[in-house]
């Protein structure tokens, strides 16, 4: 077997050779010129043979040297490759991997992305599950969490900004023709508004004042639905206005099936982030849905760049 001395012998020889010298063979290993060339003379001593012809004018390889030289650099190759290949293999993204999504923004904005990565990393297994509820990742053994909306104070998650989500309030042309626009929040109680509903209860609509500060509008209107595709097609349909996010509607505005309603008035964002329970390294199958997640999603948004 080869010593560890015996490598560093062979690695100063062919370093040498490549160098023209000890001298610039030393700089580029960050060892003295001497070093190397004693690490050299045990090399020649061992092998019994002299590899380099050494004058004050001429340093060259010998015979000996250049056929141990050329095997010397095969074989070094060789482990560097070796080791690039088991570095490769490490770092490849492999294994489940249990990632929670929102329903709607998870299905239709997240989900093409895994489904790109699964294809690109076979030897990586996604299980995907969508739902608006706030799960616990580590109790419920998730990997990695979509979230929308501020983030709990947490020691045991690491979060990464994907972007804010934006919303506005629209209404179809059919509804705005025979009902006419507000032309202020206050006008906004004078309409049928499209509300998010639940048990008998209904979501206000947020928006930001002249100070930054947010506050809550009430709302009311004939319909209410816990589920915001729902809320979508019942503007389209002309049942009232309504307050969605860009990344919903993006296409409906920009083909002016949704009109953009009070958009003097800042609605307030909701942050989009990825969430992970913590780990002294980063597993790469994490990492690797995380990184094209943030190259997808920033510095602009896809749906907010046809809006």
């Amino acid at each position: 077997m080869i010593s560890a001395e015996h490598l560093k012998g062979i690695t100063a020889f062919v370093q040498a050779a490549d160098a023209g010298g000890f001298t610039l063979a030393g700089e580029r290993l960050g060892l003295s010129k001497s070093g190397i060339a004693k690490s050299v003379a045990r090399l020649e001593e061992r092998l019994g043979v002299r590899l380099f012809n050494r004058t004050t004018r001429r340093f060259a390889l010998t015979a000996e040297g250049q056929s141990f030289y050329t095997t010397c650099v095969r074989v070094l190759a060789e482990l560097e490759n070796a080791e690039a290949a088991l570095n490769e293999q490490r770092l490849r993204p492999r294994g489940r991997l249990r990632v929670d999504l929102p329903v709607v923004f998870g299905r239709r904005w997240v989900v093409p992305i895994l489904l790109d990565i699964g294809g690109r990393y076979p030897e990586l297994s996604l299980e995907i599950s969508l739902t608006d509820r706030r799960i616990d990742p580590i109790e419920d053994g998730i990997d990695l969490v979509i979230r929308i909306g501020d983030l709990d104070d947490s020691t045991t998650l690491v979060a990464r900004r994907l972007g804010l989500q934006k919303s506005v309030v629209c209404a179809s042309p059919a509804y705005l023709e025979s009902q006419g626009c507000p032309a202020s929040l206050d006008e906004l109680d004078d309409h049928s508004c499209i509300v998010f509903g639940r048990g008998g209860q209904t979501l206000p609509w947020w928006f930001v004042d002249g100070k930054g500060a947010p506050f809550a509008k009430p709302v009311d209107g004939q319909f209410a639905f816990n589920h915001s595709d729902a809320i979508c097609d019942a503007a389209l349909a002309g049942r009232g206005i309504a307050l969605l996010s860009t990344w919903l509607i993006d296409d409906h505005l920009g083909n002016s099936r949704l009109i953009p309603i009070l958009p003097e008035i800042e609605t307030r964002g909701f942050p989009i982030n990825a969430l992970w329970p913590h780990a002294r390294h980063m597993a790469p199958k994490v990492r690797v849905v995380v990184d094209e997640l943030v190259n997808r999603f920033l510095p602009e948004p896809p749906w907010d760049m046809s809006t």
